[in-house]
């Protein structure tokens, strides 16, 4: 029987701490509220008890963040997309944000097995002085066990309305996508890290970011395809690929910490579950 999972999160300001109320609907839900940085930044562990998102299932997180606040949300290991016999796995996330608030969106990585049929969608809603940075790490099958993405598709959707809408059809089939150089190169992990939400004058900070992001990527211990690009006056991206997840991630929490450092003068602090 298919899951159906729907989680609130509703971050709010009491005095200067960060504080969240949830509101969960199946098995989707966050752990503790911690405070490693301080009352002003609130991160969270969202889980998934059942472990993976099968065919039919569909699962959707809302967040929203009032004016001051800061949320950092993550998960404690990979999202798995399961083979389906023909209904789509969906996953939503819509995160909206007052002004003057902020996100850090990171989940670990999601892995598409072979024969999925899977949707991942996220929707940003920003008001003007709002920011948020996050990040999508796809790897298409299990490639260290020997378990090519060798039937399938993945539709990735990735937008903040009116500024960026990225919207990928990836199918197994589709080798010119997946081995042309101009596609995926033969490589089967890709990394997006995004950061949204610069104003139409803050152009010192969006060139501090794409510096950071270059100087992250060439400071790199492996020869990674990457780059650094703004697509939009308010958007900044910084992409990889890879052969397998490891590589890519550290280089995304590389690129995350000068991020965090440039625009808005804060040290890494990787949540904790990361270590684990």
């Amino acid at each position: 029987m298919p899951w159906t999972g729907h989680l609130t999160l509703d971050y709010r300001l009491d005095g200067t701490r960060t504080t969240a109320h949830d509101r969960h609907e199946g098995p989707l839900r966050v752990l503790q509220r911690l405070y490693p940085e301080g009352d002003a930044i609130c991160h969270h562990v969202l889980v998934h008890p059942p472990g993976g998102v099968a065919g039919g299932d569909v699962l959707e997180v809302d967040a929203r963040l009032a004016g001051g606040t800061h949320a950092v949300v993550t998960t404690p290991g990979a999202t798995r997309f399961y083979r389906s016999s023909g209904a789509p796995a969906v996953q939503r996330a819509r995160l909206q944000l007052s002004a003057g608030a902020r996100m850090e969106w990171l989940p670990l990585e999601t892995l598409a097995y072979s024969g999925c049929i899977a949707e991942n969608h996220l929707q940003l809603g920003l008001e003007p002085g709002a920011q948020a940075m996050g990040w999508d790490l796809l790897a298409l099958g299990l490639p260290a066990a020997g378990q090519p993405f060798e039937r399938g598709r993945f539709l990735q959707h990735l937008e903040w309305p009116g500024h960026w809408l990225e919207r990928a059809h990836i199918a197994a089939e589709d080798t010119l996508l997946l081995n042309s150089a101009l596609g995926w190169a033969g490589h089967r992990v890709l990394g997006t890290l995004w950061f949204c939400g610069l104003g139409p004058r803050e152009d010192a900070q969006r060139e501090a970011l794409l510096d950071g992001a270059r100087a992250a990527i060439d400071a790199a211990p492996t020869n990674l395809p990457a780059g650094a690009t703004s697509p939009h006056p308010g958007v900044v991206l910084t992409r990889v690929l890879a052969h397998r997840v490891e590589p890519a991630m550290h280089l995304l929490q590389a690129v995350r910490a000068a991020w965090r450092a440039a625009a808005w003068g804060l040290q890494a602090q990787p949540p904790r579950v990361w270590a684990t």
